[in-house]
């Protein structure tokens, strides 16, 4: 099973399945094709049918977009609890994710994931603000019903979807909430999370695109 990635520093989409399947315990080989300077690369479309990553390889099986690998591996490693056991909680989970990979993108467009950088407020649109509040309260909610450490209790698909948001909030000082503190604290002590966040800090490629 190989999983291609982009950049650490940048890629949130590829942070997302190779954090799970890291903290889940499934071996994978890594494979990284760095970004050019438009956040893509023509050798994407050589993996990947949707010419993006990240891609994951399992023997003649390709699957594209984060949120798909993530479904493929609750099927295929059944007993790794990618989703909660509970049937409204994977529910909610899963709803929660859905949520996250398609929309905010007021977020996603104005404050890229970027892990060298220093934490620094930047001016950011209505929209940005709009979509903070919904992920405050959507992560307030969750943890009140679960009791917490993580969005559903135990790690899950819906925290490996917004892991690249706790980078987000930190780095651009968008939050000042108690929840969204401790949840990143919570996420950022996992020993996968400092280890991508390592190793995006060592790369040396910019894209200029992402430098917010």
């Amino acid at each position: 099973m190989k999983l291609y990635i982009a950049n650490k520093n940048y890629s949130s989409w590829s942070f997302r399945p190779w954090l799970a399947m890291r903290v889940m315990g499934v071996a994978f080989e890594e494979e990284l094709i760095p970004f050019d300077d438009e956040a893509s690369n023509p050798l994407f479309k050589k993996i990947s049918p949707n010419g993006k990553v990240p891609a994951l390889h399992d023997g003649q099986l390709v699957i594209s977009e984060s949120l798909a690998i993530l479904e493929y591996l609750a099927d295929r490693f059944p007993e790794k609890n990618f989703w909660p056991s509970d049937i409204h909680d994977r529910a909610r989970a899963r709803a929660v994710a859905s949520e996250m990979h398609g929309g905010f993108g007021f977020l996603r467009n104005e404050c890229p994931m970027n892990m060298r950088r220093e934490i620094r407020a930047i001016d950011v649109s209505e929209g940005v603000r709009g979509d903070v509040a919904r992920i405050e309260a959507m992560w307030d909610d969750c943890l009140q019903h679960s009791g917490g450490p993580f969005l559903f209790g135990a790690l899950s698909n819906a925290d490996a979807m917004f892991a690249p948001v706790v980078n987000r909030l930190e780095i651009y000082a968008l939050s000042s909430s108690p929840v969204v503190e401790a949840y990143s604290k919570t996420i950022k002590a996992l020993p996968a999370w400092q280890e991508w966040q390592q190793a995006g800090k060592a790369e040396e490629w910019i894209v200029p695109a992402d430098e917010a």
